[in-house]
Formats: structure tokens, C-alpha cells, sequence
């Protein structure tokens, strides 16, 4: 048993440490539960709150964002997968992934960020992009950047607030396109708005792409 943890406690932590060692990412409170016969969310959390106070794990405000912890550090979850922050409300004039943004970070596949700097994710707002399924709730991770090619699936800044869309360059002019024919597309300048980066993937609660 490990040192000052209870019974269930040491179980628990066992539990997590296979688990991200066998899928990557860590489980759910919810897939815990399951695991220990616990039915509430609040029974799970009683436990995970006396791991992260004795030093074992960390979490974070998000889905499956628990980190066990070992004598140098962070020792899971590592085996093909990366954290990247999950930007929420973004305050006008401070950097997307500051603090102040940023609701916790989020496990995505390595490969989905590889080799790319600084990606973030956004949680995506109402179904103006059903067309190329990326649903309301749907998180997209995204690669930073400032410009974009016609046809590139991006995030834009409008005002102080981020939205999905394709971009389209026609005579002079730019456009967001929504892919709902419920919506019309959004007449934009370089006034009022900035890309800050194109759309790499695509993470649903129990899967992930690339886009």
C-alpha cells in the first residue's frame, strides 16, 4: 500500500496510473465511480480531493484532467498525449492562452500537436458548423497563427469574442462562412477582427480527429 493513503485510496490511485498507462489519458469521475461501485460523482471526488491534498495527483477544472504525481514531477499522463489549454472567455487585450482565459488544460492525442507551438482549444459556441460536424459543446484544438488560406477552417476574433467559421477571400473582401444554411456569412475587417489560428482538430467527450 502506498505510504498515508487508505485502502481505497491506494486502489484508486492504481486505478488511474493503469489507466492512463493503458489509453493515454486519464479516466472520468464518472469511469471511476463505475470501477469502485461508487454512484455519486461527490463519493469519487471525496477521494480524488484526499490524493491531490496528500500530494499524489493534480487536477484541473476540466474533463479528465487529473495528473499522477511522482518524486521528480508529473509522471502521467504521458504515453501519446499532450495538454493544451482550454481557453474560455477571452478578455479583450490580454493574450488568448493567459490565465485569466484559460479554464484548465485538456489531454489531446500527441500527434494532433505535434511539433506545433502554443496550440490551444476552444469550446465550440451553437451549430453553425454542423455542416462539417463540429457540433455546440465540440471542442476544436487550434493551431496559432495569423493568417489564413481561402477555404481554411479558423478561428477569428470578433471584438472579444472567438468564433469558428471557413474563411473565403472574394474581390477584396472576407468572409466567414458558416457550414448551416440557417446562418449567413459574416462581412469582417481588419478593424474589428484578427485570425488567431486554424482549426487542427476536432475532440467530442469520447473521441478525437484530425481535421
Amino acid at each position: 500500500m502506498t505510504r498515508g493513503l487508505t485502502d481505497k485510496q491506494d486502489r484508486i490511485l492504481n486505478f488511474i496510473v493503469d489507466y492512463v498507462g493503458d489509453k493515454g489519458y486519464p479516466p472520468s469521475i464518472r469511469e471511476i465511480g463505475n470501477s469502485f461501485g461508487i454512484s455519486s460523482l461527490r463519493g469519487v471526488t471525496v477521494h480524488l480531493d484526499a490524493l491531490e491534498r496528500k500530494g499524489y495527483i493534480k487536477r484541473a477544472s476540466t474533463s479528465r484532467s487529473i495528473t499522477v504525481m511522482g518524486k521528480t514531477g508529473a509522471t502521467a499522463p504521458t504515453k501519446g498525449t499532450s495538454f493544451v489549454p482550454l481557453v474560455g472567455t477571452i478578455a479583450a487585450g490580454i493574450p488568448i492562452t493567459a490565465t485569466e482565459n484559460v479554464e484548465g488544460m485538456l489531454p489531446v492525442p500527441q500527434e494532433m500537436v505535434r511539433n506545433i507551438q502554443g496550440a490551444f482549444a476552444l469550446r465550440v459556441k451553437g451549430d453553425s458548423m454542423i455542416g462539417v460536424h463540429i457540433m455546440p459543446h465540440d471542442v476544436v484544438v487550434i493551431k496559432p497563427q495569423v493568417t489564413a488560406e481561402n477555404g481554411d477552417l479558423v478561428a477569428v476574433m470578433l471584438g472579444d469574442e472567438a468564433t469558428v467559421k471557413r474563411i473565403q477571400f472574394l474581390q477584396g473582401r472576407v468572409r466567414l462562412m458558416p457550414e448551416n444554411p440557417a446562418y449567413d456569412p459574416i462581412e469582417i475587417n481588419r478593424e474589428d477582427s484578427r485570425v488567431i489560428g486554424k482549426v487542427i482538430g476536432l475532440l467530442r467527450t469520447y473521441s478525437s480527429q484530425m481535421l
